[in-house]
């Protein structure tokens, strides 16, 4: 098994080094016989644990199938009925529609002569990129619910270079759409030549992706995961909610038993003493999201107000801070989290734009009396109505 692993380091390794994918398909005929998804996958995490950049993993990733293709395309694997892969793999199919109808329109507006004749195909398709921009859901639904459970059975880097992709896929989908926002103003065969590049652009990228997940990835998930985590990752799809686009749901699996709740003493604290139910209530009442990173860097805890700024779901319960953020921001995160341990900071924070209102983020170094570092808390808020507050307000002055 380790010198079959060995050889397929080596494939990758000459693929990567420039050698052409017929060439090392001759070379390593023996070594393509029966090779499976999930040897793909560990493969490549292997290699960007060796040293081997992400990015040039994801940018040869197409390379890799080339090669895989025949052996993957005998193995192809039909996903259960009610497996939260059908939802998935059924949303790749309405997008891949959409972006066909972009594509048809790209050609007719070529043909037209000018604006006034684009108009009703030019409405059409930005009605399009806004479908293809309502896809988000179905992203966070397999960066929050369906990678946090690979990553429970040792997959972590296939994910996270589908991630990469992601957002990638957020950036081009964006800028098209600001594109066909902005064409009745711009020059007519500039516009065009725009449209083309633009949509040339996102369809590859759109079509790499599906096809590496369909092929390698969903198929990974398929052997390592169990029925009972397939129910848990249905709740966790479920929470998050679903696409314009999404096919039907399939029934959720009926689950083997209940578990009965059991009764808790009250938890004593220095200031008085509450149950576990009035604990969890008033957490989730406060005006605020929490998060709680353990000082091993794990997920251990998030409240769950009524609206939350960013999704969680329990699949991230365990899962390594580092691997709940994008990889251009982890270096970021590791920084915060060594000053915390260093006892250098205390705080760190920041705010951003998202949807219209100002989200305040804050980190703390949650330590004990003896100043000893527990974990990191993250408290999310939104502040747009807090910075219109002006003079006073007292409480005589509350009308009911």
């Amino acid at each position: 098994m380790e010198e079959r692993k060995e050889a397929l380091r080596e494939l990758l390794r000459r693929l990567h080094a420039g050698a052409s994918p017929a060439e090392v398909k001759e070379n390593f005929k023996k070594v393509l016989e029966g090779v499976s998804p999930l040897e793909i996958a560990r493969v490549e995490q292997e290699l960007v644990q060796e040293g081997f950049p992400r990015e040039e993993i994801r940018r040869l990733c197409e390379v890799h199938l080339e090669v895989f293709r025949e052996q993957l395309e005998r193995q192809r694997v039909e996903v259960p009925p009610g497996n939260p892969l059908e939802i998935l793999v059924g949303e790749h199919e309405e997008l891949q529609k959409r972006m066909g109808k972009v594509k048809e329109g790209v050609s007719r507006i070529a043909e037209a002569g000018g604006p006034p004749s684009a108009e009703g195909e030019l409405s059409t398709m930005l009605k399009l990129s806004e479908e293809l921009l309502e896809a988000e859901k179905h992203y966070l639904r397999e960066e929050n619910v369906l990678f946090p459970m690979l990553e429970k059975h040792g997959i972590t880097e296939p994910p996270a270079i589908m991630w990469m992709e992601h957002d990638q896929l957020r950036r081009e989908k964006k800028e098209l759409h600001g594109l066909l926002q902005e064409g009745p103003a711009m020059d007519f065969g500039e516009f065009k030549k725009r449209l083309e590049e633009r949509v040339l652009s996102l369809d590859r990228l759109l079509q790499g992706h599906i096809l590496k997940e369909n092929r390698i990835l969903f198929p990974s998930a398929l052997r390592v995961i169990t029925p009972e985590e397939w129910r848990e990752v249905r709740r966790g799809f479920d929470e998050i909610g679903y696409c314009c686009f999404t096919p039907p749901l399939s029934p959720v699996p009926a689950e083997e038993g209940k578990v009965e709740e059991k009764e808790v003493d009250l938890l004593q604290f220095e200031t008085g003493s509450l149950s576990e139910r009035e604990v969890e209530a008033i957490l989730n009442t406060l005006p605020v999201d929490l998060t709680f990173v353990g000082e091993d860097d794990t997920v251990r805890y998030f409240n769950k107000p009524e609206k939350r700024f960013f999704v969680r779901t329990k699949a991230v319960l365990g899962r390594k801070v580092q691997l709940c953020h994008p990889q251009k921001s982890v270096h970021v995160v590791n920084r915060i989290l060594e000053a915390f341990k260093r006892g250098e900071r205390d705080v760190a924070e920041f705010w951003i734009q998202k949807d219209g209102r100002l989200i305040y983020i804050r980190y703390f170094a949650v330590r004990d009396r003896e100043g000893k570092y527990l974990g990191t808390l993250e408290v999310t808020q939104d502040i747009t109505e807090l910075k219109r507050i002006e003079g006073e307000r007292r409480l005589l002055d509350w009308g009911g």
